[in-house]
C-alpha cells in the first residue's frame, strides 16, 4: 500500500511511496527547495489541531516543529494529546 507525503513549505506537492515514515527529505518541484514531506496522515491530524486546537494543551505557545511531532505521536504511535505537556 502506497502512502503519500506532502511537502511542508508549499503543502502542494505530494509524492506516494511503497512504505510509511513519518517524513522524506526531497527536491520539491513546486516550490523548489529542499525540504521535509510530512506523512499525509501525520499533516491531516496537523491540520486538524490548527482548525481545533486541543484544549489540554497551549497549542498557540508550540512551535511548527512541535506541533508536527504531537500530531505524528497522535497519528501515527497512537498516543493521546493528554499525553503532552508544556512546561514552563
Amino acid at each position: 500500500m502506497n502512502r503519500t507525503y506532502r511537502c511542508l513549505n508549499c503543502t502542494e506537492h505530494t509524492v506516494s511511496r511503497p512504505f510509511d515514515t513519518s517524513h522524506l527529505s526531497k527536491h520539491c518541484p513546486v516550490c523548489d527547495s529542499f525540504e521535509r514531506l510530512v506523512n499525509e496522515t501525520v499533516f491531516e491530524q496537523f491540520r486538524t489541531f490548527e482548525e481545533s486546537p486541543p484544549e489540554s494543551l497551549e497549542w498557540s505557545k508550540l512551535d511548527r516543529q512541535e506541533k508536527l511531532l504531537i500530531s505524528e505521536q497522535v497519528a501515527r504511535k497512537g498516543r493521546s494529546v493528554e499525553d503532552f505537556a508544556i512546561e514552563a
